[in-house]
């Protein structure tokens, strides 16, 4: 009974008057515990700042990233064949245009125009990033009088203008688009029945 009295003694005693050394003991504990939690809350802030700089970043990749080059010719269909032959002639001073629409109103939202070269190729210079929308070369206008009729197969080429599919290359590749001469060159018979002959042979 002696033994259990004084040991609730010792107890209340630490308690009600504790001593130097365990207040201490308390005090530093208590110091740590404020110390982790600040650097948590600083760690906290830490990780949403590193958050919010990658979101802006990729939104600033995405409107003031390098320009994409979208690349194609514009040739004459000599032959009025529907592709390209060995007689077929690019046109220099064709004008071309890119134009990217919704991809689900089909409403116009970009469109830029360009010109080719003495090789009859174009270079046009698209900016942002159209991951959302659907993107063509389309043919405008031909500097040649007597090839001015544009191919209805061949006036338009797809073209994908995003980085989002994979692909980092700021250049980019449309089909070859054609206009139609107003009568075929002399000849033409000829050059077509070598591709049916080498059709024939495949």
């Amino acid at each position: 009974m002696y033994e259990c009295i004084t040991s609730h003694s010792i107890v209340s005693t630490l308690v009600l008057h504790p001593s130097p050394p365990l207040l201490a003991l308390v005090s530093a504990s208590t110091n740590c515990l404020l110390k982790i939690i600040f650097l948590a809350m600083a760690m906290s802030r830490v990780v949403v700042l590193l958050a919010l700089c990658m979101f802006l970043g990729l939104v600033s990749a995405r409107t003031l990233g390098n320009p994409f080059h979208v690349q194609g010719r514009v040739y004459c269909d000599t032959c009025r064949c529907g592709f390209e032959t060995t007689a077929t002639n690019y046109i220099p001073g064709a004008r071309v245009r890119i134009e990217c629409k919704d991809r689900n109103t089909l409403q116009l939202a970009y469109s830029v125009e360009g010109e080719t070269d003495s090789t009859g190729t174009y270079n046009i210079l698209v900016e942002e990033d159209h991951e959302d929308q659907i993107c063509e070369s389309v043919l405008v206008s031909s500097p040649i009088s007597d090839c001015k009729s544009a191919d209805p197969g061949r006036s338009r080429a797809n073209v994908v203008v995003t980085r989002y599919n994979g692909v980092v290359k700021d250049k980019r590749y449309a089909n070859n688009m054609g206009f139609f001469k107003n009568e075929p060159l002399a000849g033409c018979e000829k050059i077509l029945e070598q591709y049916k002959n080498y059709d024939q042979q495949e």
